[in-house]
C-alpha cells in the first residue's frame, strides 16, 4: 500500500514525491492509512524505534538514528494503585520528541530537504536540532523568549540557529509560519511524518507488554502528538490483526492552558472560550492546537478522556515522583496527577493496566523545579 499525504477535511491526497508540511489552503495534513506490521516484521536486530521501520510510510537506507526508543517501562505504585511508567526521557535529547524527529528528518532528508525550520517551547527544538546535526542538515529554531535556558542552550550546542520570540507560544508559532515561505517548515506540530515517529510508542508498548495492549494510556498533551501517535499505531495493529481492541487514551493538560481538555469537558468539537495563563507545564502550553478535532475524536473514539490540572496539582506530582526516584519535568508529571484524578473518580481502576507516559527529563526544567523547592539558583 502506497502512502500519501491526506487532507482529512477535504479527503484530497498528495504524493509523497513532493515535500509538504500543509495542504494548499494551509490545512494540516495526515497520511493515508497504512496496514501496520505483524510481530514477525519487527527487526529484532535493531535496538531503536527503527526496529519498526516496516510500518513507516517511506523506507530509507540510512536513517538518522541515535538509538531513540526502547525506553524503560517500570512498575510503581502511585496513589495506592499500580501504574506502568513509560520513561520517555531515556532518549538522546531527553524527551519523547526524539521519536518524531528521527523519523521526520530521516524521511525529509530522503525527499531532498537540507534546511529545516522548527518552532518549539523547548523539547521539540532540542530534538530537531540534534537530529539535524546528526543528519547533516541545517536547523533554525524559533522559541518563546520565556523558554527554559536548559533547552535553548541544548539547541545552540547542536549548532542550530536559535531565535527567541517575544510574547506567547502562539506568537512563536505564527512567526514560524511566516518564515516558512523561505525555509521548509519541519514542525513537530504540523508535519505528519512526526506522528509516524510518535506512533512507535504504541508499537513499543505492545511489544513491552508481551504483544498486548494496556487498558489505559495517560499522556501529557499540548498539540496532541502522543495522543494521535498512539491512535495511529494501535489502529494499525488492530487492522493487522495483532490486537483485539484499542486502549483508552487520556490527555492531561494544565488548566492554565488546556484548550483540548476544555473542549472535551464541554462536549464541544470546537475551541471553547478560556483564559490562557502561564503554566509550569510549558511543554503543553499550546493555546491553539491545529489538530483539535482529530485529538478530540481520538479521546472520544477510544472511550478515554481529558483532565485539566491546577498548577498546584502539577507541582505536587512533580515532587511526588521525584521522591520515588522519578525526576521529570512538570509537563511530564501531569500524567501522574491525572492518574490520581481518574482513580478518585473511578474512571480508571487499580486492577486495570495503566501506562503513564513521562515525556521529558527534570533536567530540562531546573529553574521550575527549583521554584517548587523554594531553592534560589
Amino acid at each position: 500500500m502506497t502512502a500519501a499525504y491526506l487532507d482529512p477535511r477535504s479527503g484530497q491526497t498528495f504524493s509523497l514525491d513532493q515535500p509538504r508540511w500543509c495542504g494548499p489552503d494551509h490545512a494540516p495534513l495526515l497520511l493515508t492509512s497504512l496496514p501496520g506490521i505483524r510481530r514477525v516484521e519487527i527487526d529484532a536486530t535493531t535496538r531503536s524505534l527503527w526496529r519498526y521501520r516496516a510500518a513507516f510510510p517511506m523506507q530509507v537506507d540510512a536513517p538518522i538514528s541515535m538509538g531513540e526508543g526502547c525506553t524503560p517501562l517500570i512498575r510503581r505504585v502511585l496513589h495506592g494503585a499500580p501504574a506502568l511508567l513509560k520513561c520517555e526521557w531515556f532518549m538522546p535529547t531527553g524527551s519523547f520528541k526524539d521519536r518524531g524527529a528521527s523519523v521526520m528528518l530521516s524521511l525529509l532528508r530522503a525527499q531532498g530537504i537540507r534546511d529545516v525550520l522548527e518552532d518549539s517551547s523547548g523539547n521539540g527544538g532540542a530534538a530537531v536540532s540534534a537530529y539535524a546535526a546528526a543528519g547533516g542538515l541545517n536547523a533554525t529554531i524559533m522559541a518563546p523568549a520565556s523558554t527554559s535556558p536548559a533547552k535553548t542552550v541544548q539547541m545552540r550546542a547542536h549548532g542550530a540557529s536559535v531565535e527567541l520570540i517575544p510574547g506567547t507560544r502562539q506568537d512563536t508559532a505564527d512567526a514560524a509560519i511566516r518564515r516558512s515561505e523561505t525555509t521548509f517548515y519541519a514542525s513537530h506540530n504540523w508535519h505528519p511524518f512526526f506522528l509516524h515517529g510518535t506512533k512507535t510508542l504504541a508499537y513499543e508498548l505492545w511489544e513491552d507488554l508481551g504483544f498486548r495492549t494496556p487498558d489505559n494510556i495517560i499522556t501529557p498533551c499540548g498539540a496532541g502528538s502522543n495522543v494521535l501517535g498512539c491512535e495511529i499505531g494501535f489502529s494499525e495493529l488492530l487492522g493487522a490483526g495483532e490486537i483485539d481492541a484499542m486502549p483508552r487514551i487520556f490527555a492531561a493538560q494544565p488548566a492554565n492552558c488546556g484548550p483540548i481538555a476544555a473542549a472535551f469537558v464541554a462536549g464541544s468539537d470546537v475551541p471553547v472560550e478560556a483564559e490562557i495563563l502561564p503554566t509550569i507545564a510549558e511543554g503543553t502550553a499550546i493555546a491553539q492546537p491545529i489538530r483539535l478535532g482529530e485529538v478530540l475524536g481520538t479521546l472520544r473514539q477510544t472511550r478515554g478522556g481529558a483532565v485539566m490540572l491546577s498548577e498546584a496539582e502539577i507541582g505536587a506530582a512533580t515532587l511526588d515522583l521525584a521522591r520515588i526516584g522519578i525526576y521529570v519535568e512538570p509537563t511530564s508529571a501531569q500524567a501522574a496527577a491525572a492518574f490520581a484524578r481518574l482513580l478518585a473518580a473511578g474512571t480508571i481502576t487499580p486492577e486495570q493496566t495503566t501506562v503513564l507516559v513521562l515525556t521529558g527529563s527534570g533536567l530540562k526544567a531546573t529553574p521550575r523545579i527549583a521554584e517548587l523547592l523554594g531553592v534560589s539558583l
